[in-house]
Order: structure tokens, then C-alpha cells, then sequence
């Protein structure tokens, strides 16, 4: 029996497995390309590189994406995918204020301190496509200034929260602690400096400092709520 001789219900049930298969291939497809760009950068991808590690064919690869450009921009979103779950969303289960800014601060170090070894495709992107204008180059702006919109309303949460001082300027604020994440790569990665990451974090809460941080509002905040359980033991 042919496929079209099917049963309508057999047909959709053969044509979902299809799908879910293709996106599962199309996703191997992907992690392999992240991997290599980390290493090679993503000017370094070519269909023929990512066809002898996935050991697929090129037309087998080409079929999934359709160019080359298409390919870059499936990696780059997938890095701020994974970066988003790994820095983001964890951080939002702090209070708000300077315990979920701080929070964001440690996960995007605690990122950092990996990719000093495997790289960072937002760092090696913004060197190869700043002057290339583009849908990779927009790919890449787009999911920097989603990850610094974030980061600045996390610092607009601790001033209204009271953990700064009102007269924060919360962009030259974000500038410099982004300033540090640049330099822990650039000490780390390319100097080998020691002490990099240690500095980086002294240099944050130096910052902190600096625009008025009210370290025990902080704590306060970061205290899980009294319950008439527990206030009923003091």
C-alpha cells in the first residue's frame, strides 16, 4: 500500500514521526555547529566542516538550513538560548532588586568562567561581523541587547527597591559591568592573567559600591518570608 492509500489518521501519525525526526536532526545539527563555532568561530562554519562531523552528507546538511548565513543564525540563537537558561531564568527566582541582580552577575561569571576555555560566541561574533553589515551581524546585536535590556532592568529593580541610589545612571551602570565580563575575557582567555575571575568580582561589588549599594536592605530582601510557624519559635 502507498503512503497516499493510507489512512488519513496512519498518514499524519507517519508524516509527525517525519517532523519530529527532522527537527531532532536539524537540533544535532546545531550542537554540533555551537561546538565548532566556539573553536573555529562562526565564520569558520562551512557546510562541508559540519557535514564530516555530523558524518551526514552536505546535501543532507544544506537540506536542513539552506545556506550557509541560515546555519549562522540557527547557532546564534541557540547560544542565547542556552545562555538565557543557564544566566537568565535561574536569576529570576532571586527577590527582586540587588539579591537578583547579583544573581544574574554570578551566573553570567560562573558562565564566563567556562567559556574562557571553550570561547564565547557573542565576543568571537561581535570581532568578525562588527563591521559587516547583515542578517548574521542583526542576529547577533539582537541577542546582546536583549541580554543588556535584562541586565538593566535588574538594575532599575535595586533603585526602585531602594538597594541603589536613585540617581543611578543605569545605562553607564550596565556599560561598566559588561566592561568586566570584556576584560575577565580578554585577561583570562588571551593573557592568561591570574586571579582574573577573582578581580572581575571584586571589580562588581566595587561597582556596587560605588552607586550606593545598601548591602543589608539586600539581605533583608533575599530572606525567605516569616510564616506564623516560624515566628511563633522567636
Amino acid at each position: 500500500m502507498s503512503v497516499t492509500n493510507l489512512p488519513l489518521k496512519s498518514r499524519l501519525a507517519r508524516e509527525g514521526r517525519a517532523m519530529q525526526k527532522g527537527q531532532q536532526t536539524k537540533a544535532a545539527i546545531v550542537d554540533a555547529a555551537l561546538g565548532l563555532a566556539t573553536q573555529i568561530g562562526l565564520e569558520g562554519l562551512s557546510i562541508g566542516a559540519l557535514a564530516e562531523v555530523t558524518q551526514m552528507s552536505k546535501s543532507g546538511v544544506f537540506a536542513h538550513f539552506g545556506s550557509r548565513e541560515e546555519l549562522q543564525i540557527s547557532v546564534v540563537r541557540e547560544y542565547h538560548a542556552r545562555f538565557e537558561e543557564e544566566v537568565f531564568y535561574p536569576a529570576l527566582q532571586a527577590p527582586r532588586g540587588l539579591p537578583r541582580l547579583r544573581a544574574m552577575f554570578a551566573n553570567w561569571m560562573k558562565r564566563t568562567s567556562v567559556e574562557i576555555d571553550s570561547g564565547c560566541i557573542y565576543i568571537s561574533g561581535a570581532v568578525e561581523f562588527d563591521d559587516r553589515p547583515g542578517p548574521v551581524r542583526d542576529a547577533l546585536a539582537s541577542s546582546v541587547l536583549a541580554w543588556h535590556s535584562a541586565m538593566k532592568r535588574a538594575i532599575t529593580g535595586a533603585v526602585e527597591e531602594g538597594h541603589l541610589r536613585a540617581d543611578v545612571d543605569e545605562d553607564q551602570m550596565l556599560f561598566e559591568v559588561h566592561g568586566l565580563i570584556l576584560a575577565l575575557h580578554y585577561e583570562a582567555r588571551f593573557l592568561k592573567t591570574p586571579g582574573s575571575i577573582e578581580r572581575a568580582n571584586a571589580g562588581f561589588d566595587n561597582i556596587l559600591r560605588r552607586y550606593g549599594a545598601d548591602m543589608g536592605a539586600a539581605k533583608a530582601a533575599a530572606r525567605p518570608p516569616r510564616t506564623s510557624k516560624t515566628a511563633s519559635k522567636e
